[in-house]
């Protein structure tokens, strides 16, 4: 019977260690909304609808664009375009995105660049309207902005 009450002590005892660590784990910072939509225009180099993705783990952050209106001309290879996002903060500045990430694409693909990261403060409202992306690929600067603002409306970090 002492065995029986002992194994039982012990798993109240894990019990309880386990909603107490739960109680204080950290809970993951939201964005929302996680997904918006922009119409962007990269000059000669074409445009359209982009999806811009964005995640939060408390102030570091990423956003992902990808667009199936912008293509690229020719074959480029993994990690081999250095992505500027510069994303308009409301109330004024901008936070900047950026990095080489990017999947390898073939000619006439759809560009994706990102996961990009960067640094958000808690309550940050960005919008792709007012900043610009510059991909450099093969030396070549192109430059993307948004012709309005995006939908459904500006991410806004907690």
């Amino acid at each position: 019977m002492r065995g029986k009450r002992t194994a039982t002590g012990a798993a109240l005892a894990a019990g309880a260690l386990a909603v107490t660590g739960l109680a204080f784990a950290p809970t993951a910072a939201a964005v929302t909304p996680q997904t918006a939509t922009i119409n962007a225009s990269c000059g000669i180099f074409g445009g359209g609808a982009a999806t811009l993705t964005a995640t939060q783990n408390g102030t570091s952050a990423t956003l992902t664009l990808t667009s199936s209106a912008i293509t690229t001309p020719v074959a480029v290879a993994q990690d081999s375009i250095t992505s500027t996002l510069t994303m308009a903060k409301a109330g004024g500045g901008t936070v900047v995105f950026s990095g080489t990430k990017n999947p390898a694409m073939s000619a006439g693909s759809s560009v994706s660049v990102g996961p990009l990261p960067g640094t958000v403060t808690s309550g940050a409202s960005l919008d792709a309207y007012g900043g610009s992306l510059k991909m450099v690929i093969f030396g070549i600067t192109v430059t993307c902005t948004a012709t309005a603002k995006q939908a459904p409306g500006p991410f806004v970090f907690s």
